[in-house]
């Protein structure tokens, strides 16, 4: 990337809440670890090489081979997929795609974003206690940068990098100071994320090598081939697409994410790039990131488990013709913020489709608490429990498991007048099995592949709704080799 790419880089910045309180990013501290031998680095990337050849494409529908372990290269895809969508070309944005070999196996599996100057950035991180190297530099940079001034993204799968001290660190800042070079800016302006096995050091020689094939492929029209390249254990590509109006001026909203298991977002393994060609203030953009990723990323789990690495950026590259709107709560946003909230949605909701091992996708509503936390805190509790879970699995109305799932999260609840239903049917109502309650009703609708599950807890007026998936034997066989 000697020469500067024809693409436009969003900038990120910390916002202050415009008209909505926004949810503040937690930031957890990583402590510094001693460096590494180098015996052990190559040790680690000799085993990182090893794990990621376990995993591809996963177009393929053959059957686990009869040894009892899941062959990764041949995942079936999810029933529960959706197609990828038409999305059209950003304006300012170009990108690429490579094959930088943290898998042996034939794959694409580097992605590089390039944006144009006066692009504006922002992000919303993991708030795991051991965060990865990566999200590391991109929240000390946008803090640095405030947003202004990023011209390029790099994200590698294979290898997320995590866990690996001082080495990780310096193998992030290697890729940046290399694409700075390439393109001119920066390395402050490079955003990284990475995404795969946890605990191996990142190989950044494999990435820099790529960079100068990548420039020459850069390109504007290249969405299902950068959400295909960021994959690990998912089954399909996940892209979500949406136009809005800002004064009477059309702008595009477009992005990608990947994950299937390791999915609980605190802001799963998760990433998730999103591009606007709107021209929007650093500041306002992060506003609009912290507020939309509560009822979207932060809504949705597969298993519980939140990853090291999750990030959410969110980029825009100000070359839509729009006028340069500098505030959340700008009356001008108003569809555009609809629009941006929809696509963070979809995204989302294509995360828990794809859960590993996942037959069933699951809306989790609950009312009547006595405030939107307390709500959101039961309807987790439901959502993440594996008796619950295995319920829907083996399409069983248990409601006896959502009460209990209920009572665990230590709420305000009352007893005698919670109620439950599956869809339209009620399981119980004030406190205990309804009077219209049907066996062969309910039985019927447990077979559905979306279900809805509504519980009032008889508080207070507050709600919340998050959605998950089952938990199936396909789920324990795909995590009980993961490395192996």
């Amino acid at each position: 990337m000697s020469r500067k790419p024809k693409t436009d880089a969003p900038k990120t910045t910390p916002a202050k809440a415009a008209s909505k309180p926004v949810e503040v990013v937690g930031h957890a501290v990583e402590r510094a670890l001693d460096p590494l031998t180098s015996a052990l680095k190559r040790a680690g990337l000799k085993r990182a090489d090893k794990a990621a050849s376990a995993f591809d494409d996963r177009t393929a529908t053959s059957a686990p081979p009869p040894t009892g372990k899941v062959d990764k290269t041949a995942m079936p895809v999810s029933p529960l997929a959706v197609p990828f969508p038409r999305m059209e070309p950003i304006r300012g944005l170009t990108m690429a795609t490579g094959r930088a070999g943290f898998y042996k196996h034939e794959r694409d599996d580097l992605l590089v974003f390039s944006f144009p100057d006066g692009a504006s950035c922002a992000g919303v991180f993991t708030r795991h206690g051991v965060g990865s190297a990566p999200v590391d530099w991109c929240k000390r940079h946008l803090e640095a940068t405030k947003g202004e001034g990023v011209r390029a993204l790099v994200v590698n799968a294979g290898c997320a990098n995590s866990f690996t001290g001082r080495p990780g660190a310096d193998a992030v800042r290697r890729v940046a100071a290399t694409v700075g070079k390439r393109f001119d800016c920066r390395q402050r302006d490079v955003m990284v994320a990475s995404t795969g096995v946890i605990g191996v050091l990142l190989d950044d020689a494999k990435i820099t090598a790529r960079l100068p094939d990548l420039e020459h492929k850069l390109e504007a029209d290249g969405w299902g081939g950068a959400a295909r390249a960021i994959m690990t254990t998912d089954t399909f590509p996940k892209g979500a697409y949406a136009e809005a109006e800002i004064d009477g001026v059309t702008v595009r909203i477009g992005g990608i994410c990947k994950g299937s298991g390791m999915i609980a977002p605190d802001m799963a393994t998760m990433l998730a790039f999103v591009v606007t060609d709107a021209d929007i203030a650093p500041g306002a953009l992060q506003n609009l990131c912290n507020l939309y990723t509560r009822n979207t990323f932060n809504a949705v789990t597969v298993d519980g488990d939140r990853s090291t690495n999750d990030t959410l950026l969110l980029f825009a590259t100000g070359q839509s013709g729009a006028p340069k709107i500098s505030r959340a709560g700008d009356r001008r946003l108003a569809d555009f913020r609809d629009k941006l909230e929809g696509v963070l949605l979809d995204l989302a909701h294509q995360l828990v489709r794809d859960g590993e091992g996942a037959t069933k996708f699951i809306k989790i509503t609950v009312t009547g608490a006595e405030s939107a936390a307390s709500a959101r805190k039961i309807a987790k509790s439901i959502a993440d429990s594996p008796l619950v879970k295995t319920a829907f699995a083996g399409e069983d109305a248990n409601w006896g498991r959502i009460v209990m799932a209920v009572g665990k999260a230590d709420e305000p609840v009352d007893r005698d007048s919670m109620s439950v239903k599956f869809g339209p049917y009620w399981a119980a109502q004030d406190g205990l099995i309804a009077g219209s309650y049907d066996e062969a009703k309910m039985s019927a609708y447990m077979k559905k592949p979306e279900l809805e599950v509504s519980v009032d807890v008889g508080v207070g007026r507050a709600s919340s709704t998050v959605w998950t998936c089952d938990l199936t034997k396909r789920y324990v066989e795909i995590n009980g080799d993961y490395r192996s």
